[in-house]
């Protein structure tokens, strides 16, 4: 049976080496929440793990994050820069912002051919949530345009440092995906979640309303999807020097379209991460809870 892949988002790695919360030691010996991410791909069916650096960090990677999962899982990397453009297009002389999330994406063409899963690098998500999409992923092999994510319960990912933004998902009574919003300063207030949209009205939602964290599950043909798509964007964009193409505008793209359908998959996986430095305390704390509580060994990779 082929086994998913796992594909991690790490170009924003290396910027400020050294002081990057990638690669800050929050597990008991030292673990990155890369580290756990990786733990758990593995315990929950994952055959191969991708990642796209920038090509400057390539050789600190390669000594410090991939030499310690040479002998429990086998791995690739990949390379984003802000020229890596479709043929005719060329990055204005001015621009310094990566070009987002799914040109990230686009980078792993030519070395994932399975079903592969994305993550962020810095996002905590949990165990649950990779045995979820491990399983899914694992019944997706020969099919096209059948996509999930996993739908975090957004009372599972506040910080309680300050508001955070989530991509608020909408879903149809089978489960999938009808629109996914990005919305901006969401937080507990009086015991409620709340945010406020675009008219100064305030929406409540409910603890369980399903959230994007980037944890999306797809299939090689939604690399050709994207990259169609990108020229669309960059037309569209490419003068606008702070535009990012994300993968949620490609999803959304596609699902209004008809062209494929992406499954919402419930997780009990609590998300955390280091949205402010005031939350580094808690995030070290929540590991060493589950150290205590069995669900991972105290050392990962030994």
């Amino acid at each position: 049976m082929i086994k998913p892949t796992l594909f991690v988002l790490a170009a924003g790695m290396g910027n400020r080496y050294g002081g990057l919360k990638q690669l800050d030691g929050l597990g008991p010996n030292g673990e990155t929440i890369m580290d756990y991410s990786i733990f758990d791909a593995i315990r929950g069916g994952f055959g191969k793990v991708a990642f796209v650096i920038r090509k400057d960090f390539e050789a600190d990677f390669r000594r410090i994050v991939l030499s310690k999962y040479e002998n429990h899982i086998s791995t690739e990397v990949v390379f984003q820069a802000l020229d890596m453009l479709p043929e005719g297009f060329t990055c204005p002389p001015e621009r310094t912002k990566p070009w987002g999330t799914n040109h990230a994406v686009m980078m792993g063409k030519d070395v994932i051919k399975e079903p592969f899963a994305v993550v962020n690098a810095d996002d905590f998500y949990g165990r649950d949530s990779f045995a979820v999409i491990g399983k899914a992923l694992s019944g997706l092999n020969g099919l096209k345009n059948e996509y999930c994510m996993v739908g975090f319960r957004v009372g599972n990912t506040l910080s309680d440092s300050g508001s955070v933004a989530r991509g608020v998902c909408e879903t149809n009574n089978e489960g999938y995906l009808i629109s996914v919003v990005e919305r901006t300063a969401i937080e507990r207030i009086d015991g409620k979640i709340q945010f406020t949209d675009e008219n100064g009205q305030t929406v409540f939602l409910n603890e369980n309303t399903p959230v994007s964290m980037n944890m999306w599950g797809f299939t090689p043909e939604y690399f050709a999807y994207s990259e169609a798509y990108f020229k669309d964007f960059l037309r569209q964009n490419r003068d606008d020097l702070k535009s990012e193409y994300f993968i949620p505008l490609m999803v959304n793209e596609l699902v209004t379209k008809g062209i494929a359908r992406v499954k919402v998959l419930d997780t009990t996986s609590k998300w955390f991460g280091v949205t402010y430095s005031a939350d580094r305390q808690g995030v070290v704390d929540k590991i060493r809870a589950l150290v205590d509580a069995g669900e991972y060994p105290a050392k990962l990779f030994g």
